[in-house]
């Protein structure tokens, strides 16, 4: 097996070669909103093993967040550019070397965020919606060049993009509760060996995707009273009240 690593963060790179060895893979940083960046690294790494790819794991993604109306439109547009143009750069510079070989997947990070959109990351959420949409439209599109296209939609992943505490103050079972990543990881390489497009984790996150398909009236009001950011939404109606 020989992966390719590419990331913003050095140091967990350099850990990644430590793991691995640096016979087993190729690591350099990577800013995935930098085209040319991107299309260099991919023919590299294509040099690097005769124009094969497996797999490829669009996994980059930012988690900004807060009401739309109070975001700075930088953060807004940051979001946007990793976590959707980032995909499409990725997917377009890696086609070729998919193409060339068998059985490869095109696989991305998506969110339980696009099971329906979530307020307090609005943005976050549609850039993941739309994640969700490409891929399933590129795994029709993609039959006709033998490259299957599936993805992931995590629900609390206990990774360094979530708030600081957001994991220890997860609810300890149901959906929402915090999960390790290596059961993602379980998830990537399972996929490669199955046609199935959408990989929930955990696993029940899909009945909060089949309720926002047939009710997406009754779940908005649930996340509206319910849902995470419900004590800010009833703060700021109050607040409206005195005013």
């Amino acid at each position: 097996m020989f992966v390719g690593g590419y990331d913003v963060n050095g140091a967990g790179l350099a850990a990644l070669e430590t793991e691995l060895g640096p016979e087993n893979c190729i690591v350099a940083t990577l800013d995935v909103t930098d085209k040319g960046a991107y299309d260099a690294a991919v023919a590299r790494f294509g040099e690097a093993t005769g124009g094969k790819l497996d797999i490829l794991y669009n996994n980059a993604g930012i988690g900004r967040g807060g009401l739309f109306e109070q975001m700075p439109f930088e953060d807004i547009m940051a979001v946007v550019n990793v976590n959707f143009i980032g995909v499409l750069n990725g997917i377009y510079a890696a086609l070729p070397l998919l193409k060339a070989t068998e059985n490869s997947l095109c696989f991305t990070t998506s969110s339980s965020s696009a099971t329906y959109g979530m307020p307090g990351i609005a943005v976050y959420s549609a850039t993941k919606h739309a994640v969700k949409g490409l891929t399933e439209a590129l795994s029709i599109e993609f039959r006709l060049i033998g490259v299957r296209a599936a993805d992931v939609l995590p629900g609390l992943i206990d990774t360094p993009i979530l708030p600081e505490g957001a994991a220890a103050n997860a609810p300890k079972e149901g959906m929402f509760r915090a999960i390790p990543p290596v059961e993602v990881a379980k998830v990537v390489w399972e996929a490669y060996g199955s046609d199935k497009l959408h990989w929930y984790v955990p696993p029940e996150l899909v009945e909060l995707d089949k309720a926002a398909g047939n009710a997406p009236e009754m779940v908005r009001d649930q996340i509206a009273t319910t849902g995470p950011i419900a004590p800010m939404l009833k703060m700021m109606e109050e607040q409206a009240k005195k005013a």
